[in-house]
């Protein structure tokens, strides 16, 4: 579907993610050394998914933080999930952190929001869409967008400012003309 007008709103989310998901990394490379040390088998598994855990933890914090860089954690929570699952105790943390991996991308994307004249999309997980019946007001204005619901729900949230992209005062004509 081609969409009329794409607003794109800022994900606030990101550093809770990237600091969760280090807590996590952290947690998991330290249980597997102290794991290795103290279970009678000394399971390779264990001091090598340590190290690896905590150097890519650490080679990713120090781009994040010293570099500005943005980075992702979720092939370490697989590595860590995947490790996990040789633990005798907790498996269940195997399946969590898999789960956290493979949704880590989708949870840090920015939020775009797809106007078309049937409808509005929201690309998110779940992909969620709503008519233009279910919005009293609509509106866009320094680079804040404002999305009324009928049923007194009110969403408000910062955009990114993206080149190239069309008037505030051009949208919210557009918005009024479908709204009325």
């Amino acid at each position: 579907m081609v969409y009329d007008y794409v607003v794109t709103l800022q994900n606030r989310s990101r550093k809770l993610i990237d600091r969760f998901s280090i807590l996590a990394s952290g947690i998991s490379g330290v249980v597997f050394f102290t794991i290795f040390l103290l279970d009678p088998e000394h399971r390779l598994i264990h001091l090598v998914g340590g190290a690896v855990v905590l150097v890519l933890a650490a080679v990713n914090l120090y781009k994040s933080t010293r570099l500005r860089e943005a980075v992702s954690y979720n092939y370490i929570l697989v590595i860590a999930g995947i490790i996990w699952a040789s633990m005798p105790f907790s498996q269940w943390l195997s399946f969590l952190l898999l789960i956290m991996g493979l949704l880590e991308k989708q949870a840090k994307k920015n939020l775009e929001i797809g106007f078309h004249q049937d409808m509005i999309v929201f690309n998110s997980f779940p992909r969620k869409k709503y008519h233009w019946k279910d919005f009293s007001n609509i509106v866009l204005r320094d680079n804040l967008l404002t999305l009324d619901f009928v049923n007194n729900r009110l969403l408000q949230r910062e955009t990114i400012d993206e080149e190239g992209d069309a008037d505030e005062d051009e949208f919210n004509a557009y918005c009024r003309s479908h709204l009325s």
